[in-house]
């Protein structure tokens, strides 16, 4: 049979209404709430830019000497994706990426940042993916979430990784954080950079970088069933590993605010 985009969001449908259904987003009631929920989500914001970056290794040239690419219109959009989101201008208008604007978030609302910044720290001192994840602490599905990044990484095929990227991320992000921001909406300052940092997401990834994720996939795709049939199956397991994501934050939320309770 043939594949489209409009063919792939519909086999997806179920499990979108499932991730924008999710219990999760009822749980956020607190500051103490989206504290839990970033600590989490902090890894899934990082590994996004591998996405991003093994994409860029694959399809533009970043290699010397250079030599011209196969799509310019795909390598533009992929640039044009590593601009906004390492080296975005934050509230204040300074460049950082959007990693540092959310670290920026946790520190402003009080959430612990020490798990993410050991885990980076282990990564840029050399050690494996595996070891880093073992020395910090963070939920298992959380870490389970980062080892499927990095599968689909290493497959080293542009599709899948684009597949990932656009129906795991990019696609599904403006509904998530949608859901997040009429969740937590107060009038504490607390939250400004938190809204700042899901506002630029929400307009950039629902404006700009989703439709024009969706034109790489058909580029990369083409007329090649096979490849749009792993495009599917890995959107199908990115959205899995999504709602598992989300699970796994969902309990730790309801596990924590019981034992607040028995004080």
């Amino acid at each position: 049979m043939d594949y489209n985009i409009p063919f792939i969001e519909k086999e997806l449908a179920p499990l979108r209404k499932q991730l924008n259904n999710h219990k999760l987003y009822s749980a956020l009631s607190s500051l103490d709430d989206i504290k839990h929920f970033m600590e989490q989500h902090a890894f899934a914001v990082w590994d996004f830019m591998s996405l991003l970056k093994a994409l860029q290794n694959k399809l533009t040239c970043t290699t010397l000497p250079w030599v011209p690419v196969k799509n310019p219109a795909t390598a533009r959009f992929i640039n044009e994706i590593v601009l906004g989101e390492e080296s975005d201008l934050n509230e204040l208008g300074e460049p950082k990426s959007h990693y540092e604007m959310y670290l920026d978030a946790m520190q402003q609302i009080g959430a612990n940042t020490e798990n993410i910044t050991l885990f980076t720290k282990l990564i840029s001192e050399g050690q494996s993916l595996n070891n880093a994840l073992e020395t910090v602490n963070i939920e298992s599905n959380t870490a389970n979430f980062i080892a499927f990044t990095f599968q689909v990484i290493n497959t080293q095929e542009p599709h899948k990784i684009a597949s990932a990227f656009t129906f795991g991320r990019e696609d599904v992000i403006p509904d998530m954080f949608f859901q997040i921001i009429n969740q937590s909406k107060t009038k504490d300052d607390s939250y400004s950079k938190l809204t700042y940092y899901l506002n630029r997401h929400i307009e950039l990834d629902g404006d700009e970088h989703g439709p024009l994720s969706l034109k790489m996939v058909e580029e990369l795709c083409g007329t090649d069933n096979q490849k749009w049939t792993e495009v599917l199956e890995t959107a199908k397991a990115a959205l899995n590993q999504r709602i598992k994501l989300w699970d796994g934050i969902h309990n730790l939320i309801v596990s924590n605010t019981e034992v607040e309770k028995t004080y």
